[in-house]
C-alpha cells in the first residue's frame, strides 16, 4: 500500500476520542489535554508514514490500532515540563547549552526561602524606607574583589551594554582589533557598541597592538579605553599586547577611564590549578582598572548575572541609567548570587561545595575510581556489555581556557550493532535525559561532570538505554 493510501487510513481525532478506553484518559487528564495527546499521537503516526518508517507502518493505522499506549505516550510527552533537569556527561564543566553553573545547596535553599513569601528586596529594614536591591550583593562583591562599589544585572552581555550606554553614548571607545570578540549567540563587541550609541575606534592589528596605537587614538571625544579578555580563543605566534598597568597609566594621563570585560570572571583564591594562567578580577582592579565586568554563572559558580565592580563614580552612573531597571536581577537570582558570594567572602574553605569548583578541582585519579566502579556495576547487570574506563580530557567550557584540557577518565560504551548514534539518542531521550559524547563510534560518559548524587540515575538511564 502506498504511503498516501496509508495516510488515508489514519483515524480522525473524533474517532479516537470516542473509543471507550479514552474516557478514562479524559477523566484523568482533562478533555483539553487528552484531545491534544490524540492529535500528537496521530501526528507522530503520520510523520512515521511520511518518513517510510517500516517499524511503525507495517499495519494500516485505524481507530482500533491507535491504542491507549500511543495516546498515553503522547500524553506523557505533553505533560512533561519543557525545561527539565538532565545529566551532563560531556565533560564540559561550564556547558552553555546545559545551563552553565549548577548551584550549590546554600544557594538553592536561599532561592526557596526567598521565593516562598515576601522579602526585603527593596526595603531597608533598619530605616523602614525604600532600599536598593543591589545592596544585597554589593558589599560581598566589594570585599571579594577590592572594589569601591558594585552592581549586578542579568548577564555579562547586559553589563557590557549598560557600561557602554551609560559611560560612552555618542562618544569614542578605543579597542584593540585583536579584542573585538564574538561569543555564543552572535554577541559581538562591535554590534554592542553600535547598539549602545558609542563609536568604535579600532587600534592596532589582529595580532599586534602597542601602547602607541592607543595613544594616537585618544582625542577630546574619547570616553573609554575598552579591554576584552579573549577568553574563548588565543592568538599565538608573532603577537604583542599592552599590559593592563600600561593601559591604566595611559588612561590616567589623559583622563580616560579603562574598562575591562573579563567574560568568565576568574576569582583569586579558589585553589583551581586549571585556572592558574587566567587573569583574575582582583588583579585587574588592583592594577587600577576603573570598571570590570564579568559573568556570575561561569567560573564563579553562581546564577546567571553580570557583575560590574570598580570606582564608585562609574558604578553610580550605571545605577542611575534608565537601562539599569530593564536589566536588573529578580529576587530569586539575587538570593542565589548573595549566598554564592558569601561563600567566597566568609567561608572560602567551603568553596568545594560549589559544583563548578568541585568539578574543576577533581583529581583524575578520583574520576578514574568512579568510572571503574561504574563499569563494574554495569557489567554485573549486563554480563555481555562492552564497557571500560578510558583516559580522556574534560574542558572548562563557558568560553574559558580554550587551550586547557583537564585529564579525566570516562566510561566508554561499545554499542555494537545498535550503533553509537542510536545509543546516544536513547540516552538523550531517556528519563532522565543524558547528554553524552560520541568518539570513534563509542559513547563516552565523563563522570567529572556527573555529580556523585547523579551516579545512580546515570546507571539507571544507561541500563534502560541498553535494555530497550
Amino acid at each position: 500500500m502506498m504511503n498516501q493510501d496509508l495516510l488515508r487510513t489514519l483515524p480522525s481525532v473524533d474517532e479516537v476520542v470516542r473509543q471507550p478506553w479514552m474516557q478514562d484518559v479524559i477523566r484523568c487528564a482533562g478533555r483539553s489535554l487528552a484531545v491534544r495527546a490524540v492529535q500528537h499521537a496521530i501526528a507522530g503516526r503520520r510523520a512515521a508514514l511520511m518518513a517510510h518508517d517500516a517499524s511503525r507502518t507495517d499495519t494500516a493505522g485505524s481507530a482500533g490500532e491507535l491504542d491507549r499506549t500511543d495516546v498515553m505516550a503522547a500524553l506523557a510527552q505533553l505533560s512533561a515540563a519543557s525545561l527539565r533537569p538532565l545529566i551532563n556527561a560531556t565533560g564540559i564543566i561550564v556547558h552553555t547549552n546545559l545551563g552553565r553553573a549548577p548551584l550549590c545547596e546554600d544557594a538553592l535553599q536561599a532561592v526557596v526561602r526567598t521565593a516562598r513569601g515576601y522579602s526585603n528586596l527593596e526595603f531597608d529594614i533598619e530605616q523602614g524606607a525604600r532600599g536598593h536591591r543591589s545592596a544585597h550583593i554589593a558589599d560581598c562583591v566589594r570585599r571579594l574583589c577590592g572594589a569601591e562599589a558594585a552592581f549586578a544585572v542579568n548577564n555579562n552581555a547586559a553589563a557590557v551594554l549598560l557600561c557602554l550606554s551609560a559611560l560612552a553614548h555618542g562618544r569614542d571607545v578605543i579597542v584593540s582589533r585583536g579584542e573585538l570578540v564574538e561569543i555564543g549567540g552572535s554577541f559581538r563587541i562591535p554590534d554592542i557598541m553600535q547598539q549602545s550609541g558609542a563609536r568604535l575606534v579600532e587600534v592596532g592589528t589582529t595580532n599586534r597592538t602597542h601602547v602607541r596605537d592607543y595613544r594616537r587614538a585618544i582625542s577630546e571625544n574619547s570616553a573609554l579605553i575598552f579591554k576584552a579578555h579573549t577568553s574563548n580563543y588565543r592568538i599565538v605566534g608573532f603577537t604583542a599586547g599592552v599590559a593592563l598597568t600600561e593601559l591604566v597609566a595611559l588612561g590616567r594621563e589623559h583622563g580616560v577611564p579603562v574598562v575591562y570585560d573579563m567574560g568568565s570572571g576568574c576569582m583569586a583564591g579558589a585553589g583551581i590549578d586549571a585556572l592558574r594562567d587566567e587573569p583574575t578580577v582582583q588583579d585587574a582592579l588592583a592594577a587600577g582598572v576603573d570598571l570590570v565586568m564579568f559573568s556570575a554563572d561561569k567560573l564563579l559558580g553562581g546564577p546567571q548575572a553580570g557583575l560590574l565592580a570598580g570606582r564608585r563614580a562609574c558604578v553610580e552612573t550605571l545605577e542611575n541609567h534608565p537601562l539599569a531597571r530593564a536589566l536588573r536581577l529578580d529576587k530569586m537570582t539575587l538570593a542565589a548570587l548573595e549566598q554564592t558570594l558569601r561563600m567566597y567572602v566568609y567561608t572560602p574553605e567551603r568553596l568545594g561545595e560549589l559544583p563548578v569548583v568541585r568539578m574543576l578541582r577533581a583529581a583524575p585519579e578520583d574520576v578514574r575510581r568512579r568510572a571503574r566502579s561504574f563499569v563494574r556495576r554495569l557489567k554485573a547487570a549486563f554480563p555481555g556489555c562492552s564497557a571500560q574506563a578510558v583516559p580522556d580530557v574534560s574542558q572548562v567550557g563557558g568560553g574559558a581556557c580554550p587551550l586547557r584540557d583537564l585529564p579525566t577518565w570516562a566510561v566508554e560504551l561499545d554499542p555494537g550493532e545498535m550503533g553509537a548514534p542510536e545509543l546516544e539518542r536513547r540516552l538523550r531521550r531517556g528519563s532522565p535525559a543524558v547528554v553524552a559524547r560520541i568518539k570513534n563510534d563509542r559513547i563516552l560518559l565523563d563522570l567529572r561532570t556527573v555529580s556523585p548524587g547523579e551516579t545512580a540515575l546515570l546507571f539507571q538511564a544507561v541500563r534502560a538505554a541498553l535494555a530497550s
